[in-house]
C-alpha cells in the first residue's frame, strides 16, 4: 500500500488480520486522524461523514461474508483522535468486519484514540466483528483508547464481537450498548491483559427486548503488576428471552479486579444467569507443565496465553 512507512505497516499488522498489509474485501485505512486510502466494492460503499470526523459503511442486502477492514493507525505524540463510524447492514447480509488501533508514541505527551461505532442490523443479517487494541513505544507519553460500540439488532439478526486488547495500553475505558429485538442473538468475547501502572475499565450493557433474544457475554483478562482493571455488565431481559455473563480473570503480582455484573429481569420468562471468577494461576496448573521441562516463568507464560486464546 502507498503512503505507508515501516512503523505503520508494523501498527496494521498488529492490529489487523492483512497479509503483508493487504486488505480482502473493502477498507479504510485512517492515520493521525485523516483518512489516507480506501477501497470500495459492488456490495460494500464507505463514504465519508460531512458533519463529523468519520465514515459510513453501507453493506447491500444478501451481501454473501465479505470483508471490511478500517484500521486506525497514531504515530503522533499529543493527538486526541476522535472518529463515528457507523455500519448500515442490510437484510439477510453477512459480512466479516475487522477493527483495530494501534498507537506508537514515541514522546512526553499522551497521545489518544476515541473510536465510536454504531451498528445497525436489518433483518437476517450476520456480522462477524473484531476489534484489536495495541500500543507500542519508548516514550513516557500514555497510549489510550477508549472504544465505544452501540449495536442495533432487527428480527432475526445476529452479530458476534471478539474484542481484543494485545498490550502497551496504558489507558482503556470500552462500553459495549446492545439493543436486541426478536429472535436475535448478540456473542461478545473481550479479552484483556495489562501490566505496570495500566488501568482498564469495560462496561457493557445489554437490552433484551424482543421474544428469543438472547446474548452471551464473555470477559477473560490477566492483571499483572500493579495494573487494574474494572468489569462491569448490565444485561436487562424485558421479556421471554436469555442472558449469560461470564467474567474470568488470573491476577498474578499486585495486580487487581473489580467484577461487577448485574442482571435485571423484567418478565418471569426472562432467563439471565452471571458467572464471575477471579483468581491466581493454579499451583497444579504449574506443577504439571515444569514437569513437563519448563521453567515456572515460562510455564506461566503458557497458562496466560492459553487462558487468553
Amino acid at each position: 500500500m502507498s503512503n505507508l512507512e515501516q512503523v505503520d505497516e508494523k501498527l496494521l499488522s498488529e492490529v489487523s488480520d492483512s497479509l503483508e498489509n493487504t486488505f480482502k474485501g473493502a477498507y479504510n485505512i485512517r492515520k493521525n486522524g485523516k483518512g489516507i486510502e480506501r477501497k470500495i466494492t459492488e456490495n460494500i460503499n464507505i463514504v465519508t461523514k460531512k458533519d463529523v470526523s468519520g465514515i459510513d459503511i453501507y453493506i447491500q442486502e444478501n451481501t454473501n461474508w465479505e470483508f471490511v477492514h478500517i484500521p486506525v493507525i497514531i504515530t503522533q505524540s499529543g493527538l486526541k483522535d476522535v472518529v463515528y463510524n457507523d455500519f448500515y447492514v442490510g437484510k439477510n447480509a453477512k459480512v466479516i468486519i475487522i477493527a483495530g488501533c494501534g498507537i506508537h508514541n514515541a514522546c512526553n505527551t499522551d497521545a489518544e484514540h476515541n473510536g465510536i461505532h454504531r451498528f445497525f442490523l436489518e433483518e437476517g443479517a450476520y456480522v462477524k466483528y473484531y476489534e484489536k487494541h495495541y500500543g507500542e513505544g519508548e516514550g513516557t507519553g500514555k497510549r489510550i483508547l477508549n472504544p465505544v460500540t452501540e449495536v442495533h439488532l432487527k428480527e432475526g439478526a445476529t452479530m458476534e464481537m471478539d474484542s481484543i486488547q494485545i498490550k502497551g495500553v496504558d489507558s482503556t475505558q470500552r462500553t459495549t450498548k446492545a439493543v436486541l429485538e426478536a429472535n436475535t442473538n448478540f456473542v461478545v468475547t473481550e479479552k484483556i491483559m495489562t501490566h505496570g501502572e495500566q488501568f482498564a475499565k469495560t462496561n457493557f450493557e445489554v437490552e433484551l427486548n424482543g421474544e428469543n433474544a438472547s446474548t452471551h457475554v464473555t470477559s477473560r483478562s490477566v492483571a499483572t503488576q500493579q495494573s487494574v482493571q474494572e468489569f462491569q455488565s448490565n444485561v436487562i431481559g424485558n421479556t421471554k428471552c436469555f442472558g449469560h455473563v461470564e467474567c474470568d480473570a488470573i491476577l498474578k503480582d499486585n495486580g487487581r479486579v473489580i467484577a461487577i455484573p448485574k442482571i435485571i429481569a423484567n418478565s418471569v420468562e426472562a432467563n439471565l444467569i452471571h458467572e464471575a471468577a477471579i483468581g491466581k494461576i493454579a499451583g497444579e496448573q504449574l506443577i504439571k507443565l515444569m514437569t513437563l521441562g519448563l521453567t515456572e516463568k515460562e510455564a506461566e507464560e503458557q497458562v496466560i496465553n492459553g487462558f487468553l486464546k
